[in-house]
């Protein structure tokens, strides 16, 4: 049986215009800013309006650990909210924004797939509405007033060897990694050592997504620290007065965006900060408001359970008061082979021992998330190729892990393929069974926090860190920062930081390389292993398949 492609069924979607979607949740007309037909911003007036009403259910979609035979989490996110509404229930999701960084190197779309996508796709997919470039250009811009200040005078005596901001660009670009800027002689300013990173990984990204408005988000900014002096003392962005002009080229950007899954549902796509080298949830903005006007919110944190559900609970809840009342965990038949030891060109065949031999990777994830005080529920994402007994092998895995596994195939038949895990999940929402609880309090050590992450989730035997390492740590708390939590940024494959490393291994380290203090956003960055803030482009890019046609419609897109 021929399938059709993702952006083959996006393009032949019936497109309902976006003011009837906002209708469904309460939004007028006057409070939507339409970009386009097909998708607007919701406008801050009328977040403020909603304040008062009642919190509906919050649903958390998170995965195992990604591996080359897709997961889906982002499709199962699109399939229960749509799930969801067809079982009678006011439900909306909540996504981040796509990075044209992945889309034109490994991953191609971000908006699901299948009969499972949020609408429009390509525009999705390449600028949307103009965040990531809005964000860009006020990062940008802080970059260029530090070293406009030491071009005229360093009033604030800036030490230029101890410039921590850099610049970014929404794309994966090692070259750009480690650069030296200012060259060209006395016109052109002081050479220094700088670098980029993507923009997904900019701390401004990070304040836009867990700011509550746009006076929280000009504090945050002001509060970034850039540089420091010669005796160590921190050089903040209000320092240099750009705080003020960042919030200006955010405001459009801190608006959430609206548009619709294919079952014409609503959707809010806003933020994008990836989970492996950020904190990799939605914005707190978008969530909030979806949970003023929905009785149910479908969200999702980024790549699997150790990294992005990890920091839903202990940074965004933690920032945003939110509590999840129950939490999906996505797995597929293809994958847990991979962890089995499988290679992807052998996933077709049965091999129900090697579903069952990968099946620890889903254990520990489940435990993880029960540790959280969170009912957990498996989401089995359907593929043609799998077998009865093998996802037999996988409910019966979970069973003994004590948690239920329910098989979706809304990938191939939208919202009728997924109405048991909604109904299982509005009822387990409903129960109020959650006792939701972040993994630390505030005031525990930073150096604890990390430890406490490293051995209870990753189930790491030890952290590896040297003495300047440790001692950055304990300056930082004596200068007020010790009650920040933590956000590591590891590689997304392993428990380890072998990515290699597949299945729910034990016995290794987790070697801290550099910690980073995002004051603004309010967390420690914690560097391990050889993870990039500034990713590479593959050997074969995405990008080389991405391309207009004759009638020009955009093609390889997924």
């Amino acid at each position: 049986m021929a399938y059709k492609t993702d952006i083959e069924i996006a393009r032949e979607a019936d497109k309902h215009p976006i003011q009837e979607i906002g209708a469904k949740l309460g939004i007028s007309s006057d409070d939507l800013l339409p970009y386009g037909h097909d998708k607007a911003k919701v406008s801050q007036s009328f977040i403020n309006s909603v304040q008062g009403n009642e919190n509906g259910k919050l649903i958390l979609v998170t995965a195992i650990s990604p591996t080359p035979a897709g997961e889906g989490k982002t499709t199962t996110t699109v399939g229960l909210g749509d799930g969801l509404n067809k079982i009678g229930k006011k439900a909306a999701i909540c996504i981040r924004e796509a990075s044209l960084g992945p889309c034109f190197g490994m991953k191609g779309g971000a908006a699901g797939g299948g009969y499972a996508q949020v609408i429009p796709m390509e525009e999705m997919n390449l600028h949307f509405t103009g965040d990531f470039h809005a964000i860009t250009s006020a990062h940008n811009l802080l970059s260029a007033m530090i070293d406009n200040h030491v071009y005229w005078g360093n009033e604030l005596e800036i030490d230029i060897r101890r410039i921590s901001w850099k610049r970014v660009v929404d794309m994966n670009d090692r070259a750009l990694r480690e650069i030296t800027a200012s060259l060209g002689g006395v016109a052109n300013g002081f050479p220094r050592e700088a670098g980029f990173d993507i923009t997904v990984a900019s701390e401004v990204m990070a304040c836009l997504c867990l700011a509550n408005d746009l006076n929280d988000l000009q504090k945050r900014l002001g509060d970034i620290i850039v540089a420091q002096r010669r005796d160590r003392s921190p050089v903040y962005a209000r320092d240099l007065q750009a705080d003020g002009a960042m919030t200006v080229l955010l405001k459009d950007a801190m608006q959430p965006n609206l548009v619709q899954t294919l079952e014409n549902n609503p959707a809010f796509v806003h933020g994008g900060p990836f989970a492996n080298i950020a904190h990799g949830c939605n914005s707190v903005i978008a969530t909030t408001t979806a949970l003023k006007l929905a009785d149910y919110v479908v969200t999702e944190a980024g790549f699997g359970a150790d990294l992005g559900a990890e920091k839903f609970m202990n940074i965004k809840c933690r920032k945003a008061g939110l509590a999840p009342d129950c939490v999906v965990l996505v797995a597929t038949v293809r994958a847990m082979k991979m962890n089995g030891g499988v290679a992807r060109k052998d996933l077709g065949p049965e091999n129900v021992q090697a579903v069952t031999d990968g099946c620890p990777n889903l254990g520990r994830h489940i435990g993880n998330l029960k540790s959280f005080g969170v009912p957990v529920v498996v989401a089995i994402n359907h593929f043609v190729t799998d077998t009865d007994a093998e996802v037999q092998a996988i409910r019966d895995y979970s069973e003994s892990q004590g948690a239920e596994a329910i098989l979706c195939q809304h990938w191939e038949k939208g919202s009728d393929g997924i109405v048991d895990l909604a109904t299982r999940v509005a009822e387990i929402a409903d129960s109020g069974a959650s006792q939701f609880a972040p993994l630390y309090v505030d005031d525990l050590p930073l150096m604890d926090k990390i430890e406490r992450i490293a051995k209870r989730i990753y189930r790491a035997d030890d952290v590896l860190a040297d003495q300047k390492i440790r001692d950055q740590l304990r300056q930082w708390e004596d200068q007020g920062f010790g009650h920040l939590p933590i956000c590591m940024a590891k590689t997304q494959y392993s428990f380890s930081t072998d990515p290699a490393l597949r299945g729910a291994p034990t016995g290794h380290s987790m070697p801290i390389r550099e910690v980073r203090l995002s004051a603004g956003a309010g967390f420690i960055v914690v560097v391990c292993g050889q993870i990039m803030t500034m990713p590479g482009l593959p050997r074969s890019p995405a990008a080389q398949q991405i391309m207009l046609n004759d009638a020009g419609e955009i093609e390889g897109l997924f």
